[in-house]
């Protein structure tokens, strides 16, 4: 049995990101959560979150499911719109400032 949890428009760069979650994939969900909570990253908080959102979800699943036997099958970010914005730059020029965001996408399920 698996479950998700999708973080939508996060305001980071998908790069930044992606260096959190792939310190997570494949773990057990317990040592994900203590990797996610002693990371000094920003993005490990909003990674930690979607991943306890996961969990809960998988637990109001089935509610007989040990703790210890979840897993962090998936993980993975893709990019999210990027709002433009100008920025002055010498002798009448503009330069381009892009702020990203991405979509994050964390499946749980049990060990089987």
């Amino acid at each position: 049995m698996e479950a998700r949890a999708i973080k939508r428009y996060n305001r980071s760069s998908p790069r930044k990101m992606r260096l959190v979650v792939d310190l997570i994939r494949g773990k057990s969900a317990q040592e994900a959560l203590n990797i996610l909570q002693f990371s000094d990253k920003a993005a490990g908080e909003v990674a930690q979150l979607t991943l306890k959102s996961a969990i809960s979800n998988l637990t109001a699943k089935d509610q007989g499911i040990d703790p210890e036997s979840i897993i962090v099958k998936e993980c993975f970010v893709d990019p999210g719109p990027t709002m433009k914005r100008i920025s002055p730059a010498p002798m009448g020029r503009a330069y381009r400032i892009r702020k990203r965001s991405h979509h994050l996408t964390i499946i749980v399920s049990t060990k089987q």
